[in-house]
């Protein structure tokens, strides 16, 4: 028994792993009208990779709920924990913003000729991840509040864009998702809320009292109604919204 919460960990690693597998299919389309406008057709095992992500995602908060449901909580499970999160939430969604980023220079053309390390610094989010997991394991005092943005938060607003992609019918959103510098920007921006300082609240229930658990209440609720009417691009909205309750909120929050 003692055991099942550590499988569940690992079953987040394996669905990390799929993910990666996912991610790094090629077969995206690439086509050109008149060789002054490119569209891009993203390969369907992109959007099966950030399926993936949401699944470790699930798996990672039941192995804390089995965990605490068998007491069998131990420091074994909290170091396996964090290493399987470095893969699936810093790992994987690193390969998508790669993957998304090489697409996006792609569309331009001669696109297809620019030098690997222009993609490279993508790979900041997962060092950032890494950072952050490890400053995580030895802080006592975030059970309750974070300190920095949790890091499968951040993992599932990169797996939120493919998705997004997906779901864009007239394409406004592929203008402002594909291009390099805003792909550049969100690795910095989310590499930096993952390694600050930010004081952010947890998601844990103390108890179900309304005022003292207002902000997850509200919090809640936009991404009830965000989720219904924006469909994936709720996720950002979440996100976005879940920083501006954190810091407004800031005096509410304890063991951060």
């Amino acid at each position: 028994m003692k055991q099942i919460p550590n499988l569940f960990t690992l079953l987040n690693l394996f669905f990390g792993c799929v993910a990666i597998v996912m991610i790094l299919q090629t077969g995206e389309g690439i086509m050109s009208h008149n060789g002054e406008e490119w569209s891009i057709f993203l390969p369907e095992r992109i959007w099966w990779g950030a399926v993936f992500i949401g699944l470790a995602a699930i798996v990672d908060f039941l192995d804390g709920f089995v965990a605490r449901l068998f007491k069998a909580t131990s420091e074994m499970g909290k170091q396996l924990d964090s290493l399987a999160d470095v893969v699936s939430f810093g790992v994987a969604p690193g390969m998508i913003l790669f993957q998304l980023l090489r697409i996006s220079y792609a569309r331009e053309p001669q696109g297809l000729d620019i030098p690997e390390y222009w993609l490279l610094p993508v790979f900041i989010l997962p060092m950032a991840a890494a950072w952050r997991l490890a400053r995580f394991n030895i802080d006592p005092g975030q059970a309750y509040g974070f300190r920095g943005m949790p890091t499968p938060a951040t993992g599932l607003l990169v797996a939120s864009l493919p998705l997004i992609l997906l779901y864009d019918r007239d394409g406004m959103l592929q203008q402002a998702i594909l291009n390099p510098w805003v792909l550049y920007g969100l690795t910095i921006v989310l590499s930096w809320l993952m390694v600050s300082d930010l004081p952010l609240m947890g998601l844990k229930f103390r108890d179900f009292g309304f005022r003292s658990n207002l902000p997850k209440w509200v919090l809640a609720g936009i991404a009830l109604v965000s989720g219904l009417i924006l469909q994936w691009l709720a996720v950002p909205v979440v996100f976005v919204a879940y920083i501006i309750l954190s810091l407004a909120f800031k005096n509410k929050l304890h063991d951060v």
